[in-house]
């Protein structure tokens, strides 16, 4: 346990100049469990007289037993430095420049240390509101403790000497499991209202409690998230839901009302639903996580069609009550939702377009007469709207066992399968019907 091995004594949520400091076998990260190219970006840069270290979220899942994703940086060497240091680097972001370093197929993500906002080499730009804006304000390492958003990442470890740096007493806080923001929570999530979401995901992914405090303010400033770019949310939401923790993931966000700013139809319709909705989306959720646990690939169009088609199902049940054919009501409602929930989350079209062909596939998989059953089993979306009419099934929607007939379909062989489209009764034929060839007409006769 951490509380044997760390006895701390900083206040909590505050960071310090005089961190604690724990030395080789003190703490129980290994050399060993950094990838290589993160230590050869550290090595780099201090062959060159800079200041290098491992931290954040890397260091803080070494102590929990975890295999980090990925291996973060900061030092004192400036964006422009670390790239003129590094044959493959580029730097990325306006409102925090960072320096993406490429180590073979690795990427290794090196940051400069921060300042707070009124010093440093650049001056902070903020909204009325109190976001920041722009904020690449260079300082040292301890400002730049300060500047980090929980004491959980506020966690420094250099790999040359085999040393660990607390600055905010964070050990504690991963011994309690539970995350504490440094300094005021609304001012830090005024500064940046995704923070909000980072609280979330973290709490997921971690299985941890938010600390009072942090938590205290989150329902009241959440409206604060609208003021965010859909890009920038659209990037979040993969963060939130494609990481195995889609299912805690989406209870927490529900608990802080962070979800109804992300997908606020969908929210609204949970607040008055039969419990079929909640259930349907958990289970989404839950089938995402399991693809993943599995290695198996997942893809954004998917969970989005799930997390949205209790608003497609209304639109398209308010269509057809003002007579539209129910292919051109589902084209509607479809619309409709897709055309409403960009202007909070900016979905690409390469997602978009295979969400609206997974609803789409909704009316027509039970049509299998004739040759249909052949033609929709060829469609390049097919095994997605399958797999979503199974979902449907799973969350207790009555289809008539649509879904195994068509699990049974795709294992039949081609005798089978036409047995099994003539058991539903209609045309043996295809799909068309066959055009009568016109009749000529007499000789002589004027048109």
């Amino acid at each position: 346990m951490l509380k044997k091995l760390f006895k701390l004594f900083t206040a909590p949520g505050k960071a310090t100049t005089d961190p604690q400091v724990l030395t080789s076998g003190n703490h129980p990260i290994k050399r060993r469990q950094i990838s290589n190219g993160a230590i050869k970006t550290i090595e780099t840069l201090q062959a060159r007289g800079y200041d290098a270290y491992l931290v954040g979220g890397c260091v803080r899942d070494l102590l929990l037993g975890r295999h980090p994703k990925d291996f973060d940086v900061a030092t004192n060497a400036t964006p422009d430095q670390v790239k003129e240091l590094f044959r493959r680097a580029r730097i990325v972001g306006r409102r925090f420049q960072i320096v993406h370093v490429y180590m073979g197929r690795e990427m290794v993500e090196v940051t400069t240390f921060r300042a707070n906002h009124n010093g440093g080499h650049r001056q902070a730009v903020q909204s009325a509101q109190g976001q920041l804006l722009r904020d690449n304000v260079f300082g040292d390492i301890n400002e730049d403790a300060q500047r980090r958003d929980f004491t959980v990442n506020a966690l420094y470890y250099h790999p040359a000497d085999d040393t660990l740096f607390d600055y905010a007493n964070g050990l504690p806080d991963i011994e309690a499991r539970q995350l504490r923001m440094i300094g005021d929570p609304e001012t830090r999530f005024r500064e940046d209202p995704v923070r909000m979401l980072r609280a979330a995901r973290f709490a997921a992914k971690l299985d941890f409690s938010l600390e009072p405090a942090t938590a205290a303010p989150i329902p009241e400033l959440a409206p604060l998230l609208s003021n965010i770019p859909p890009a920038r949310l659209f990037d979040e939401f993969l963060k939130l839901f494609l990481a195995g923790h889609a299912l805690a993931t989406f209870r927490v966000l529900r608990e802080y009302r962070l979800f109804g700013l992300l997908f606020p139809e969908t929210d609204e319709l949970l607040a008055s639903d039969d419990g079929f909705n909640q259930r349907f989306i958990e289970q989404a959720m839950r089938n995402t996580d399991a693809r993943i646990a599995a290695g198996k690939p997942v893809t954004p169009a998917f969970l989005l069609a799930a997390l949205l088609w209790p608003v497609v199902v209304k639109g398209d049940a308010f269509y057809r009550a003002k007579g539209e054919a129910p292919a051109m009501a589902m084209q509607k409602a479809a619309g409709h939702t897709v055309a409403q929930q960009v202007s909070r989350i900016a979905i690409p079209r390469r997602f978009s377009l295979p969400m609206r062909e997974i609803w789409e596939m909704q009316g027509r998989l039970p049509n299998r007469s004739g040759r249909r059953a052949e033609h929709l089993h060829s469609l390049p979306r097919f095994r997605a709207a399958y797999d979503f009419v199974l979902l449907r099934e799973q969350a207790g929607e009555i289809l008539d066992n649509l879904g195994d007939w068509w699990t049974r379909y795709q294992d039949a062989d081609p005798d089978e399968r036409e047995a099994m489209v003539s058991k539903l009764g209609g045309r043996s034929g295809g799909g068309r019907r066959r055009r009568r060839p016109r009749k000529r007409p007499p000789a002589g006769a004027t048109s």
